[in-house]
């Protein structure tokens, strides 16, 4: 295939990435320009057929500039963090062909278009940066045949991407070196490792941030001596915890603690000066619902978590997904859209006993909640092979879908 496109003068390559949620969150860099962490994370990267990110990727002869298009729409493919990691896969192609050029490879002096889409709102707190650049490096690094470690390509277009990068449970090591070499992600466990993990996404809001996380955390570092702490005292203990609760599908301990450290995050949020708040009194009803629920079955059933955002992350086991989404059916009645109100992978229905409702569904608020998407654990970046899912034609140009 890439002869024959070094023939024609064109390739075309296209990927899917995944989402994922930090259940020990990333918040702070140490370096900006090469998105260095000031901690170590861990995060559940979530199934595609629910949430994901396809990217195009083509470079032609025929092409006179290099061209970016997201959800149908021309933007800026001069930002810098798209031009880093433009620059990285090139360099890294550059390398594996040893300076010199292989004649049935694509030419790196090639002008490149990319196209690319969601299947979820961007912006909206649902991590959309991190699966966008994992998908673009991916269908770049197909693009040129790369196959190398990718995450830390990835990691110069969004911290969090370099996390999408593998399927399951991810851990990105803050890594030591200056130059962010050993600043990667790894896989902990395979998404198969945990049958029975379940997630639901409370979208409680698709509108954007009041601040968005590369701002936010930067005055975080600048302004709380909480998330020094918390950077340098209180997450390394936490990722040990943390991987020992996944490798033993201890659900009491990985709800507990996930539920600890996303109060912590946003607690590093209230101490930045001046405070950025990113929980809204519908996420704190959350909140509560969620430990009147735990208490009144006398152990973690559910476990939330917040990233950068007013989303709600659930994790559930699969024997308690019904019975919890019927509490938030209760809670949150739908306003209009109670056939769409469930979407993702199915619910089954569930009777509430009286006890729980008395004990769990104290003040309803009508419409709150717009909808809840039901996935759990998937696989990494995805090679789409079917030529007729490419976001770009022939010509190189959107297709008009």
């Amino acid at each position: 295939a890439a002869a024959m496109a070094a023939e024609r003068g064109m390739g075309m390559a296209t990927c899917t990435a995944p989402v994922n949620i930090a259940v020990i969150k990333y918040w702070g860099k140490r370096d900006t320009d090469l998105i260095l962490p000031i901690n170590s994370s861990l995060s559940v990267t979530l199934h595609q057929d629910q949430l994901k990110t396809i990217t195009t990727a083509a470079a032609s002869r025929d092409f006179t500039e290099d061209r970016l298009w997201l959800n149908g729409k021309e933007a800026d493919v001069g930002h810098p963090r798209v031009q880093a990691c433009l620059r990285e896969v090139r360099r890294l192609a550059r390398k594996r062909r040893g300076g010199g050029e292989d004649t049935a490879a694509l030419s790196l002096s090639y002008k490149i278009h990319i196209a690319s889409e969601n299947n979820f709102p961007t912006a909206a707190g649902l991590a959309s940066s991190a699966a966008g650049y994992a998908c673009l490096v991916s269908a770049l690094a197909r693009l040129y045949g790369l196959e190398e470690e990718l995450s830390e390509v990835a990691r110069r277009g969004s911290g969090s991407a370099c996390r999408s990068m593998f399927g399951g449970f991810v851990q990105w090591q803050r890594g030591e070196l200056p130059d962010g070499t050993d600043s990667l992600a790894l896989q902990v466990a395979p998404e198969t490792h945990w049958p029975e993990l379940r997630v639901l996404v409370l979208v409680v809001s698709g509108e954007k941030k009041p601040v968005g996380s590369t701002a936010g955390m930067q005055t975080s570092v600048e302004t709380s001596p909480l998330l020094k702490h918390r950077a340098e005292v209180v997450v390394p203990e936490r990722l040990a915890q943390m991987m020992r609760h996944i490798q033993e599908r201890d659900f009491e301990g990985f709800g507990q603690l996930a539920m600890r450290d996303s109060n912590q995050f946003h607690a590093t949020c209230l101490d930045t000066f001046p405070p950025i708040f990113y929980l809204t009194d519908l996420s704190r009803h959350i909140i509560a619902l969620a430990h009147r629920y735990n208490a009144h079955h006398g152990h973690t059933k559910v476990a939330y978590t917040f990233d950068a955002g007013p989303n709600a992350v659930i994790f559930v086991l699969a024997d308690t997904v019904a019975e919890f989404v019927e509490v938030v059916r209760r809670s949150f009645p739908p306003a209009t859209n109670g056939d769409q109100f469930v979407r993702g992978l199915p619910v089954g229905s569930a009777a509430l006993s009286p006890e729980l409702v008395a004990a769990v569904v104290t003040e309803p608020v009508p419409g709150a909640v717009q909808y809840i998407l039901h996935t759990k654990p998937g696989p990494g970046p995805q090679l789409v092979d079917d030529p007729s899912q490419h976001l770009l034609g022939a010509d190189g140009l959107p297709r008009s879908r």
